[in-house]
């Protein structure tokens, strides 16, 4: 099932009951009070996006939003994502996942990286190649990635990658504090990160155990590792919001709209379409099974 990705932009004091998130909209609202309530079952939710300063929302409803496993993120006074909350508690097998997690070997590691940064690779090469980019070298690359990346592909690709992703004239440098369309490009990377948290802990595995990421500050070095071969996607969208004339400085609600449409993008895995949400489940339930030593790779979307 399709989880739904709510996001609240504007005042409003959001609460729980009867299996429900209850809406209350503040009394300022141009809806006529009849529509100022709103209610959406806890069960259709998968991700919400809290950026108004001004929304109230209960403890109760956090808890039971958490026991349902949403991932929620909230944003900061620039209305970028600054936080994600997810749950302590996925799996009923948990306990034994971590510790095959924890115990992976160093090869395994390395092999799982090995087969992540070759799909990534891949995935960004598709991209250029429908921007009408030259993309042998990506190619040549992905093929050369070894175990765990000893030569640094990943990083010989991605300079390439950004080099030519945009219109020249942009002189484009991928920095999280830089100029559009980095903006895009975070807020769009923050919603996939949630998405690929909150799958991995419904798989039963730990965000914070990457197999390469290693940051003592970073809560979700794993969700990191996962969500490599995905970011295409979100680069993808980003172009197409481009190619419509815009370049902007503040994200508008039209720009989010769009970028909310990530975890249900169609992607090809397994030969099979889906939206991306279900796709990254498979993804971290056949990562769960390569820690267990039940599968030996894990299953990416590849990008056509």
């Amino acid at each position: 099932m399709i989880k739904r990705t709510l996001y609240f932009g504007n005042p409003a004091y959001l609460r729980f009951k009867d299996e429900q998130l209850v809406i209350n909209l503040p009394e300022t609202s141009i809806l006529p009070e009849k529509d100022r309530v709103i209610t959406i079952p806890i069960e259709d939710i998968g991700v919400v996006i809290l950026e108004n300063l001004q929304i109230t929302i209960t403890h109760q409803l956090v808890n039971a939003l958490l026991k349902n496993n949403v991932a929620i993120i909230t944003c900061d006074e620039r209305h970028m994502p600054s936080g994600l909350l997810l749950p302590l508690e996925g799996n009923t097998t948990q306990s034994e996942r971590f510790t095959h997690q924890v115990n992976a070997s160093e090869p395994l590691r390395k092999q799982l990286w090995q087969q992540t940064i070759r799909q990534k690779i891949l995935n960004q090469a598709s991209v250029l190649k429908q921007e009408g980019r030259k993309i042998e070298n990506m190619k040549y690359w992905s093929d050369q990635v070894k175990s765990g990346d000893t030569e640094n592909h990943e990083g010989r690709a991605a300079a390439y990658y950004w080099g030519e992703l945009f219109d020249s004239s942009l002189d484009f440098r991928r920095d999280p504090e830089g100029f559009t369309p980095n903006n895009l490009l975070n807020y769009g990377y923050a919603i996939l990160r949630a998405t690929v948290a909150r799958s991995l802990v419904a798989s039963g595995l730990l965000p914070t155990l990457g197999i390469h990421h290693h940051n003592r500050y970073n809560a979700y070095c794993l969700a990191d590792d996962i969500m490599e071969p995905y970011r295409p996607y979100v680069d993808q969208l980003v172009l197409e919001i481009l190619e419509s004339g815009e370049m902007p400085e503040e994200l508008t609600k039209e720009h989010k709209a769009k970028l909310l449409q990530i975890p249900v993008l169609d992607v090809n895995i397994n030969s099979r379409r889906s939206p991306l949400m279900l796709a990254v489940q498979q993804t971290t339930a056949s990562l769960a099974k390569c820690f267990l030593g039940d599968l030996r790779k894990i299953e990416y979307p590849e990008m056509n």
